[in-house]
């Protein structure tokens, strides 16, 4: 019988995804690295998919190999999402971070006075990561208990501390606060990569600040801007994300220590009556895991408000780069500007010459799906009764995974588009010229009329001319010919020899240079400074088909 390595069934380290290997741990949470590392590939393994922290997966058959294919694969996780996204909403991080909860609660209380000992609090923290997945589903099956169910099996790891594990707590004492802890770190993680974005953005609008485009309204020819100055336009929208998204990391705060109903009925139990050991109590909890704010008052669960605001930042962001996407997708249409495209990319398996621009279609299809989460996240805030309803579990365990995750790969492929966008100047400027010499008819009629000629006599001249133009360009299919016409008129002698000078590109681009060193110095530069230590941080995943 044929015997294949793969991944324990539990797939701990990961929301279904790939390996991870020692080169995916810089950029990652300092606690987040700690324990990634205990995922790298063991000498002589050929390419795990993942493996359990502590022990390598047994075999699978070829029957049990082909039953593993005919089940279903998320293609979010299986074909786009990063490495990095994905473990911090991991099985792992979930429910490694239900054992730091646990442990910050034990401490806090030992601190104010509950008798637990530092050997119970030691042993719980030699065993956070020694998560036995398979006796936490035997237990889940027995209880119907997902947080029983870690409550034993993280006791059965630590029997010195079982008895205090969960002391005065409920089960969203570890669900909800861990929801916030991965919340907060995937946040971090886009704030990253909106940021280098943005850097990587600016570099290309100062190059072609300068690169006068044909400008569009309705899709029809307009007044021209330049290359750069559309760039901005693009970055100023990631700009506000960011905005939100820095405003939304700075005010998260952490449910911390409510209690079934919020009124933390049983921590004032177990603290005598004492209520300032019961706020002192919640403080300490939620400076343990690193927050500095705590919901005032809440149900058993927090807001599922927060929900709705941070998906509502994170369809921002999609729309945002659909809209960039978009316009690049049409730009690759009039083959001005494409994305990159790769020495051995196949545009059509029957077309042969085609440059399809993939990555941006992928982007806006993505962004798509992302753009309609905040509408489930208002209903199930909306829908919540009295102190809490169950019915928002099973939705929030599908959209808050799934938004960071398509929002995650968005950005990579994005910035992969941006740092490799194919400008092609010639084509441009034949674009440019198909419509300029019309726009600088009021030019040619006020440069005669300076130097003596009848303004109503030449208006007439240049109205006349154009139209016969355009109707060559339209009915014949031929090339905008007005400033020939133009010149062969007597009535524009005085301006012949300077007519070039006066279709001139940017003559017609207005402000849009200035525009762009101005927004680089008033509004990109001070963000950079202001994020200047995330660009010292590598990404740790690249664009995958």
């Amino acid at each position: 019988m044929l015997k294949l390595p793969i991944a324990n069934c539990a797939n701990s380290c990961e929301y279904r995804m790939g390996d991870l290997t020692n080169d995916v741990l810089t950029g990652i949470s300092s606690f987040n690295r700690d324990h990634c590392r205990r995922l790298t590939t063991p000498t002589g393994a050929s390419n795990p998919r993942c493996f359990d922290s502590a022990r390598l997966a047994p075999t699978m058959s070829r029957d049990e190999l082909v039953r593993e294919t005919r089940m279903y694969e998320h293609p979010l996780v299986k074909r786009y999402a990063t490495r990095e996204m994905s473990y911090i909403w991991s099985p792992e991080k979930k429910f490694s971070t239900w054992r730091r909860l646990w442990i910050a609660l034990a401490k806090a209380e030992q601190e104010l006075g509950i008798p637990i000992t530092d050997e119970q609090i030691a042993q719980m923290e030699e065993h956070i990561m020694d998560i036995d997945f398979d006796r936490a589903e035997e237990k889940e099956a027995e209880t119907r208990h997902d947080v029983m169910a870690h409550v034993y099996t993280f006791g059965e790891c630590c029997p010195a501390a079982q008895g205090i594990i969960h002391m005065g707590a409920t089960s969203c004492f570890v669900g909800d606060n861990t929801d916030i802890v991965q919340l907060k770190e995937g946040m971090e993680l886009l704030q990253r990569k909106i940021v280098k974005l943005l850097d990587q953005m600016k570099t290309f609008a100062l190059e072609h600040r300068a690169h006068a485009t044909l400008g569009f309204t309705h899709y029809q020819a307009a007044q021209l801007t330049t290359v750069g100055k559309r760039m901005t336009l693009y970055m100023q929208d990631f700009l506000m994300d960011l905005e939100h998204l820095d405003r939304e990391m700075e005010d998260l705060p952490l449910r911390g220590l409510k209690g079934t109903t919020g009124t933390q009925a049983t921590f004032l139990e177990l603290f005598g009556g004492d209520h300032a050991k019961v706020k002192e109590c919640n403080r300490k909890v939620c400076e343990y895991m690193g927050f500095k704010k705590w919901i005032a008052v809440s149900g058993q669960t927090y807001t599922r408000k927060i929900d709705y605001h941070i998906l509502s930042i994170l369809s921002g962001v999609a729309q945002s780069a659909y809209k960039m996407c978009g316009d690049i997708r049409l730009l690759a249409n009039l083959k001005e500007i494409e994305e990159p495209f790769g020495k051995d990319q196949i545009g059509s398996s029957a077309m042969a010459y085609k440059r399809n621009p993939m990555r941006s279609e992928r982007v806006c299809s993505l962004a798509r799906y992302v753009m309609s989460l905040p509408a489930a996240a208002a209903q199930t805030h909306a829908t919540q009764w009295f102190e809490r309803t169950l019915d928002d579990s099973s939705i929030r365990r599908i959209i808050l995974p799934e938004a960071f995750l398509a929002v995650d790969v968005i950005l990579n492929i994005v910035a992969n588009i941006t740092d490799g966008l194919q400008v092609w100047p010639q084509v441009i400027r034949a674009h440019v010229m198909a419509e300029l010499p019309f726009m600088a008819t009021e030019k040619i009629l006020m440069a005669c009329c300076k130097k003596g000629g009848d303004r109503q006599v030449l208006h007439h001249a240049i109205r006349a001319h154009s139209m016969e133009a355009g109707k060559v360009v339209k009915a014949e299919g031929k090339a905008n010919d007005l400033l020939e016409r133009v010149r062969l008129d007597p009535l524009f002698a005085a301006i012949h020899e300077e007519l070039e000078d006066l279709v001139d590109p940017m003559l017609f681009v207005g402000r849009a240079p200035e525009q762009v060193d101005e927004f680089m110095v008033s509004e990109i530069v001070p963000m950079l400074n202001k994020h200047h230590k995330l660009l010292m941080i590598d990404n740790q995943d690249g664009v995958s088909v």
